[in-house]
């Protein structure tokens, strides 16, 4: 029986927040690791994480089909991690998340790999937010050229260096008051990053039905209000909460998505708060979840005080109020 020591996976994107708990999974699970990345001088920090060339970065950009196909030689698994948040030059949504998954599929079509695509949970062509449709094209495309592939849809992910909770807890830090979008009343569903790493893992070890689409969320459907509640209770500060219109988040959010770190806020943002995100009905009947792969998912108040207190007025030392 062959070992996963003779699998070759190509992880695109592997050097980013979900990338490297992706490579950290497989590499418990002692497959061969190439990740593509624009910027391979930059994903050093990836190597101890695996055995000594067991992990080895080459440099890609999904936006050109050669490199795509260069970093695709030989591999036997393609799992595509690439996603942006927000737009800046050629990095499109539309170029990165929907044409650059068609290229990376028509790669491992044409290498005869297995694929495993990163989606999200807010993934719709309909919807009137460029990031979402973009995810939906993308979907769309990779099962055109791989059918058998297995489409991952995580809600908001976060951990240690999320772009999530460790954005508000700093918001909180500089600011005497935290916006509640819509009136902080959307749902989601928020996953940690090891939960949906492991998901990945399971689904290159063949442990997905092919051509499924599994939607990721963690155990608990929260409100935005009740997530930043949870932040602030666990960095030990009180900031006032303050409801704030869509419309007028989103007449905001043109001059915010100019501002830098915590600050910034664009429109399309401001869509997507307009949706719930959570793990549909539909999913759950059919036992595409994480459950379903027999996953249990950790909650955000049991993992999320582990790297937020330095957000803390006094770091670990904080002494939590009464």
């Amino acid at each position: 029986m062959a070992s996963n020591q003779e699998t070759l996976v190509t992880v695109f994107g592997g050097s980013g927040f979900l990338g490297r708990n992706v490579v950290r999974a497989l590499a418990k699970r002692d497959y061969r690791i190439r990740v593509a990345v624009r910027r391979p001088e930059l994903a050093g920090h990836l190597q101890p994480l695996g055995r000594v060339g067991q992990i080895h970065a080459v440099q890609t950009n999904a936006r050109y089909p050669a490199s795509v196909e260069a970093a695709m030689r030989d591999s036997d698994v393609a799992i595509n991690l690439i996603g942006i948040l927000t737009e800046g030059g050629a990095q499109s949504f539309d170029a990165v998340q929907a044409k650059g998954a068609e290229t990376i599929a028509k790669a491992a079509s044409a290498a005869g790999a297995r694929m495993v695509h990163v989606s999200a949970s807010g993934a719709d062509e309909n919807s009137g937010s460029s990031y979402a449709r973009s995810k939906a094209a993308g979907e769309k495309a990779v099962l055109a050229s791989v059918p058998s592939a297995t489409i991952l849809r995580p809600s908001v992910v976060f951990g240690p260096e999320d772009q999530f909770t460790n954005r508000f807890a700093a918001l909180a830090r500089m600011s005497p008051a935290l916006p509640l979008i819509g009136g902080g009343l959307t749902k989601m569903q928020p996953v940690y990053v090891g939960d949906v790493a492991t998901a990945v893992a399971d689904a290159v070890d063949g442990k997905t039905k092919p051509g499924a689409t599994y939607e990721l969320g963690g155990p608990e459907v929260l409100t935005m209000r009740e997530i930043m509640e949870t932040i602030l209770e666990i960095t030990d500060r009180e900031r006032m909460l303050l409801p704030l219109p869509f419309g007028l988040a989103k007449f905001k959010a043109f001059f915010l998505q100019f501002a830098p770190g915590a600050l910034k806020l664009t429109p399309d943002q401001v869509v997507l708060l307009m949706s719930d995100n959570v793990v549909s009905d539909a999913a759950k009947a059919a036992g595409l979840t994480l459950e379903g792969l027999g996953i249990t998912p950790e909650s955000m108040e049991a993992i999320a005080p582990q790297y937020l207190w330095r957000f803390r007025a006094a770091g670990q030392f904080q002494r939590k109020s009464a």
